[in-house]
């Protein structure tokens, strides 16, 4: 609420303290000086004025019949603006008490909280300021009705709903008035942490001693040996998830304990529903004195009055819910969904401290619980307890840790980034739950567990889904290539287990407008240039098939293609692993990555070990054809132009496609020889994608080079280098170097290279970067868009190929595929790297040029 005016210091400005995240209501009589004040205090996309939207539906902003339509608008446009999580402000007369009550409904529709900025102007000075506005004509009448509506719900207005309510006592007041911001008190982003996450401990503090004991703080005890506080050597800070009290034996103990490390800066703590209901209690509210509330009722009455007091504050301040680490994570006692998390309102209060129920209660007389995380697709980890498990399982990236410890189970926490789970033990029953919390006779597990990694649910990856990822955001699976996705993977894929990544898909250069050419290496140069990015690596680009192979130690593990289909039968693929697992134990890797398992990418050759089927059936029909073909035209013409007909052009063309088909036939042959088992099969690695506990995505790729290097080093025979040369795109002599050596790879018959930033994933100017760029040959591409496509008309048909949406999937795909290697190093479930696993493989069903 605001200070009476008669109460301030003379000639000091007043402050109006606004929340950072708040729908602002302007309160004033027609001149009072709103709109002024608006321009002047916020920026004018936060202004939403009646008189702007009087215009817009009415092309005249003083046309009153166009009222009932204006506020109709107002009310959109501020409900868009709330829902985005915009600061916003509604400029209008709003004295009528109905015309306030719709804009706070608005705001708790939004959780937000609703400020009143009253602008109360001295009559006089509103009527003057109307007179000498030209553009309006509104009777003095109107304005002292205006005044009157004021003045009576003047004192009112908090008991109205608004949150903060600030009066600006005439003219003077409002010209010299300050607004300032304040963030919410839940917003705690620029706290990284590292933290503690506790579950939910009710009473029970010998177990929390020895739960902090194990997670390395140091107890402080006061002269009568209670802990009083608990500081981490490396700076750690615990989070509470609330319940700290009711139906264990010494809630005093927790709560002594728990407020000395709030007090001291060591832990942060959110309410439980217990100790609202302890507030209620200690304030002399009718409650009922059950779940435990007695016991701590009666525990208090052994601590002095100041102790209780202190209690009942401390409980009472505390904020429903925190958002920390940049957002990245939100700890709220029962859980918060997404568009809750940084809100402000009853609502969001009463979510985090009961979560979402049905309305009904099940055969023990509690209420049934809306299960909200198994439809979390939140950007934010939630931590939460409330609900006792057995055991904490990772829903949605969501984790309850309340495991039950009062009801004979353990005291759990979450080491946060770290995402490892401890816990110690319950000492001993302390109270029989209503519920059963474990099965007859047995005793809840010493570590938290997950789904069986081994084990997916179809659920998981049908549907629209959202991803979250940390290069690109969110990135949509539409629910019709989730469904053609499902089709691939569950009849040709291999085992979940196995299958660990798909590649992305890469986008090439920018078209090029050399004569004769489609793609250039001086396209991918100028894209890094433009981007800030110096560094850049080529590679050499084999004609094969994308793979990825999991090698372990034992040499067990997976081939596969970009879509998850094994390239041999399992003979076949044994014989591979063995000699790729042998090869990277000769060449140190196992050992020196402390790791029993290695996860590359690579490319197989030759081409026709995958696409044998393609080249027999599609190009060598196209080439056997147009051999056959085109030699008996050619043949027809000649002997015609010797009878002097005029078919000279007619010969020249003819003569140019069976140039052109041998070409295409020399192309494909080249990439195609015979094998034996894994006689003449080569393994071309270029990246090292994980290891154990490790991804090595944003490694420089000169290091990932020297290890495929290594590889082929130690077995010649099946692993094959890949040649690359570092070129800085802002010196035209390096450049001019490389484009020789493209030259003379595509003149040799190599397909190309790859334009990779040399540093790994980048941030460019326009945001993440291009992975890698492909700049293809002028001969390769014969057997990408046909023999003759370098005819002239049709190489200008073709420069006017859009790429735009080819480098989106690129990027999307690259972002997930990160993030899936990301949670596999985290020691996630299987379930949440499948996510992104799957999501590539229904991204590529996205209609896209697959010429590109």
């Amino acid at each position: 609420m605001s200070t009476p005016a008669e109460e301030r210091p003379a000639g000091r400005p007043r402050t109006v303290v606004v929340p950072d995240l708040a729908l602002v209501v302007l309160i004033g009589v027609s001149g009072s000086g709103k709109s002024t004040f608006a321009r002047r205090h916020f920026r004018a996309t936060q202004v939403v004025s009646s008189d702007s939207c009087r215009g817009l539906v009415a092309d005249d902003e003083n046309d009153q019949s166009a009222t009932p339509a204006a506020f109709d608008l107002l009310h959109h446009i501020a409900g868009v603006r709330l829902r985005a999580g915009r600061l916003t402000v509604v400029d209008a007369t709003n004295v009528k008490r109905e015309d306030r009550a719709s804009l706070v409904a608005l705001a708790r529709e939004h959780d937000v909280l609703p400020v009143a900025v009253v602008l109360d102007v001295p009559e006089g000075e509103c009527l003057a300021r109307n007179a000498a506005r030209p553009d309006r004509d509104l009777p003095p009448e109107v304005v002292r009705r205006q005044r009157t509506d004021l003045r009576r719900g003047l004192r009112g207005l908090g008991r109205e709903g608004f949150r903060k309510v600030h009066v600006l006592d005439g003219t003077e007041e409002v010209e010299r008035a300050v607004v300032t911001y304040e963030k919410q008190y839940n917003d705690r982003r620029e706290d990284t942490g590292p933290f503690d996450v506790v579950g939910d401990v009710h009473g029970c503090r010998a177990e929390l001693e020895d739960l902090l004991g194990e997670l390395g703080y140091e107890l402080r005890r006061d002269e009568h040996g209670r802990p009083v506080d608990a500081e981490h050597p490396a700076g750690r800070r615990a989070v509470f998830v609330g319940d700290l009290v009711d139906r264990g034996p010494d809630s005093p103990g927790v709560l002594r304990l728990v407020m000395g490390m709030v007090a001291a800066g060591h832990a942060l703590c959110v309410p439980g529903n217990h100790e609202a209901k302890l507030v209620r209690a200690l304030r002399g509210r009718d409650v009922q004195v059950t779940h435990g509330l007695e016991r701590t009722l009666a525990q208090l009455e052994g601590e002095d009055d100041g102790f209780r007091r202190r209690v009942e504050e401390f409980c009472h301040g505390l904020v429903s819910h925190y958002v920390l680490d940049g957002g990245a994570l939100v700890v709220a006692h029962a859980g918060l969904k997404e568009s809750l998390q940084g809100r402000s309102s009853a609502r969001v209060r009463a979510f985090a401290l009961y979560g979402d129920t049905t309305g009904e209660t099940d055969e023990f007389g509690l209420p049934v619980r809306y299960p909200w995380a198994k439809e979390y697709r939140g950007r934010a980890t939630v931590l939460y307890g409330h609900t006792p498990v057995p055991t904490p399982e990772w829903v949605n990236d969501t984790l309850c840790l309340d495991t039950g410890c009062v009801f004979g189970g353990r005291l759990t926490a979450l080491r946060y980034p770290e995402r490892e789970l401890v816990s110690v033990a319950a000492r001993e029953t302390y109270y029989e739950p209503a519920r059963p919390f474990l099965p007859e006779g047995e005793a809840a597990p010493a570590t938290g567990t997950r789904r069986r990694d081994d084990v997916l649910d179809v659920e998981d990856v049908l549907g629209k889904r959202v991803v979250e990822t940390r290069l690109a955001g969110r990135v949509t699976v539409r629910e019709e290539s989730a469904a053609a996705a499902i089709e691939v993977m569950s009849r040709f894929a291999v085992a979940p287990e196995q299958l660990l990544h798909l590649p992305p898909t890469m986008s090439p250069s920018a078209t090029s407008t050399r004569p004769g050419l489609l793609e250039h290496p001086a396209e991918a140069f100028a894209y890094f240039r433009t981007e800030g990015v110096a560094e850049v690596v080529c590679q050499e680009k084999h004609m094969g098939s994308r793979a990825v192979a999991l090698v372990r130690r034992d040499r067990s593990g997976a081939l596969h293609t970009r879509t998850g289909r094994s390239f041999f039968g399992p003979g076949l693929t044994a014989a591979f692993l063995g000699r790729l697992g042998t090869a990277a134990e000769e060449a140190g890797l196992f050992e020196e990555l402390d790791s029993e398992w290695l996860l590359l990418d690579a490319e197989l050759l030759p081409w026709s070990v995958k696409a044998a089927d393609l080249v027999r059936n599609q190009y060598a029909t196209v080439g056997a054809a147009a051999r056959t073909a085109l030699p008996v035209a050619v043949a027809a013409l000649e002997q015609a132009a010797a009878r002097g007909l005029e078919v000279a052009d007619v010969l020249d063309r003819q003569r140019r496609r069976v140039a052109d088909a041998e070409a295409f036939t020399q192309g494909y042959r080249r990439y195609c020889w015979p094998t034996d088992g894994l006689g003449g099969v080569s393994f071309a690695p270029f990246q090292l994608l994980a290891s154990a506990g490790a991804t090595h995505a944003d490694r420089p790729h000169a290091w990932h080079l020297a290890l495929a290097d290594r590889l082929a080093a130690a077995d010649p025979g099946l692993v094959r280098g890949t040649r690359s040369l570092p070129v800085d795109v802002t010196d035209p002599t390096s450049e001019a170097a490389a484009t020789a050596w493209w030259e003379d790879l595509t003149a040799a018959g190599g397909e190309g290279m790859v334009v990779k930033p040399a540093a790994g994933p980048t941030r460019g100017r326009g945001g993440v970067v291009q992975p890698g760029l492909k700049v293809r040959g002028r001969e390769y591409l014969r057997l990408v868009y046909g023999p003759d496509y370098t005819e002239p008309r049709h190489l200008d048909r073709l420069r006017q190929r859009s790429l735009g949406r080819k480098r989106g999937l690129a990027l999307r795909e690259y972002a997930l595929g990160v993030e899936g290697l990301e949670r596999l190093a985290r020691g996630e479930p299987l379930w949440r790297v499948h996510e992104c696993v799957f999501a590539v493989l229904a991204l590529e069903s996205e209609p896209v040029d697959p010429r590109l």
